[in-house]
């Protein structure tokens, strides 16, 4: 953690929660966070049950995201969902290139590009997600494919609008499964990341980029993953769907 760079911690909520659910969920969230100054809060919630999550934490520390968006601005594209759409319901971020829509999408590192730069053309703050899967790791392919999907999904973008980008290094391998990066692993290739950044952008962009760790994030691990100079926040998954453990790993981080 950099003092530099403001902590953001995101709950991706994926096809999880109903609307009553979801409000229930931000109701009991506030209170442990209304004091929290030090990092950027922000809940995803399914597209279904934004509008009422933004009208539950208007005024609140927390802030709105999506788990996904079109590239397109508008028109014929049967069940996608606008950027323009997004920010009419308050929405702030907006998550891209998950692990999960690469896989069973078959997002590519261009579609999220294409993504990312409606997102900043909107003017949402893209969350764009890169990671190897466990083959890759063990083949010793870890450096090769980060490299792949940086440079895919986010050169293309003008250095003011990378400046306004967060990066989530997720390792595929460690998404829902309970096993977490090792603090050593993480912060290794968080700083590739950001090594990579200040290549194809500049040092001062890669300064200031923020980079989340996402894969098994929970309050016992937090801390010592938070720790880290090159790891700024988290993007947590099951444990971001009930507000006590979302609230501690938020309360360990700063």
């Amino acid at each position: 953690m950099n003092k530099e760079r403001k902590l953001i911690v995101a709950g991706n909520w994926k096809m999880n929660k109903t609307v009553v659910e979801a409000l229930q969920l931000v109701r009991d969230l506030k209170p442990g966070v209304a004091n929290i100054n030090d990092a950027d809060i922000v809940v995803c919630p399914p597209f279904t049950a934004l509008s009422e999550v933004a009208k539950a934490i208007r005024g609140s520390r927390i802030q709105l995201g999506a788990q996904n968006m079109s590239e397109h601005e508008a028109g014929a594209y049967t069940g996608e969902i606008a950027a323009e759409m997004l920010r009419e319901l308050e929405v702030r971020y907006v998550i891209l290139g998950h692990s999960e829509r690469r896989q069973y999408q078959k997002e590519s590192d261009e579609l999220i590009l294409q993504k990312a730069q409606t997102a900043h053309a909107a003017g949402l703050q893209p969350i764009v997600c890169v990671g190897e899967a466990l083959a890759e790791r063990e083949a010793g392919h870890t450096e090769k494919v980060l490299e792949g999907q940086v440079r895919g999904s986010l050169m293309g973008l003008s250095k003011e609008q990378m400046r306004q980008t967060v990066v989530a290094y997720e390792p595929v391998w460690a998404i829902g499964t309970g096993k977490t990066a090792t603090t050593s692993q993480a912060q290794e290739s968080h700083a590739f990341i950001r090594g990579l950044l200040a290549k194809l952008f500049d040092a001062t962009i890669a300064r200031l980029v923020r980079i989340q760790y996402g894969g098994s994030v929970k309050p016992s691990n937090a801390r010592e993953l938070m720790s880290q100079p090159d790891v700024d926040g988290a993007l947590v998954g099951g444990a971001s769907l009930e507000a006590q453990s979302f609230t501690e790993i938020i309360q360990n981080s700063i």
